[in-house]
């Protein structure tokens, strides 16, 4: 699968993954950033984004297509960065595809772990919404708000809206697949899997993604890791505490 993407800068390359509901435009304003120093490629995942849509969305098939835009793109010595659901793809493709590649690896407020199915609530209020009856971001707002309360979720979310040809709204994200394949995307590695390359695992401290018994499986599959947190952000930590989070990248890139 052909992935979107955006790319700024000259440098090592360093590649983003954004998160479930996201895109590429959610990492635009760090991505500058880091472009003073890197090559920097923003992604959009299948299904998300202006990326194609498949019925296929699992780990495998989203490390597969991010080993396939490496080799296409012909990178050495990268620096990879997944922020939750691209956190695990990109730990997936750390741990079967050409780890070599991988210069540094940092996984943003995900571990390697079985999760609860939590955004049902969330794929519900998004079906619930009759695109044909939203004549602005405002009303889609005004609808969303009975599923779901906090008001920067419910902007985070319509993002994915997009006005088609006929000015009519459409929704980016492949919205069926997501909703009826959430368990594909909940699960941890397996066992046996394991990184032993440089590896910085960055959590949020209001975000309950990670927790202090998690360092156990975090070194069962990444033993060279190290975990840092950022204290006043949640589970979009770069979003949250955009300053911080970059000084402790830059920090770790660098060292």
């Amino acid at each position: 699968m052909e992935l979107h993407y955006k790319t700024f800068g000259e440098g090592t390359p360093l590649l983003i993954l954004h998160g479930l509901f996201g895109s590429s435009d959610n990492w635009l304003t760090i991505g500058k950033k880091l472009a003073e120093q890197y090559q920097v490629y923003l992604i959009d995942q299948r299904n998300h984004g202006r990326s194609p849509w498949s019925d296929q969305w699992n780990y495998e098939a989203m490390s597969d297509d991010l080993h396939e835009f490496v080799e296409q793109h012909q990178l050495q010595d990268f620096v990879l960065i997944g922020h939750s659901m691209g956190g695990k793809t990109a730990m997936n493709y750390a741990v079967n595809h050409t780890p070599s590649k991988i210069e540094k690896l940092v996984v943003v407020d995900i571990a390697p772990k079985t999760y609860p199915i939590h955004h049902d609530k969330i794929v519900a209020g998004l079906n619930a919404l009759d695109l044909s009856q939203v004549n602005s971001r405002k009303a889609a707002d005004e609808q969303l708000a009975a599923y779901i309360d906090e008001v920067g979720v419910r902007q985070f979310l319509l993002k994915n809206l997009y006005r088609n040809e006929e000015k009519n709204f459409e929704w980016r994200i492949n919205l069926p697949v997501i909703g009826e394949n959430l368990t594909n995307v909940s699960g941890g590695l397996t066992e046996d899997k394991q990184y032993e390359g440089t590896t910085l695992f960055i959590r949020g401290r209001k975000s309950n993604y990670i927790k202090e018994d998690d360092e156990a499986v975090i070194h069962q599959h990444f033993p060279q890791a190290t975990l840092q947190t950022v204290e006043n952000a949640g589970h979009w930590v770069h979003a949250e505490s955009p300053a911080e989070f970059l000084e402790m990248l830059l920090t770790f890139l660098q060292g």
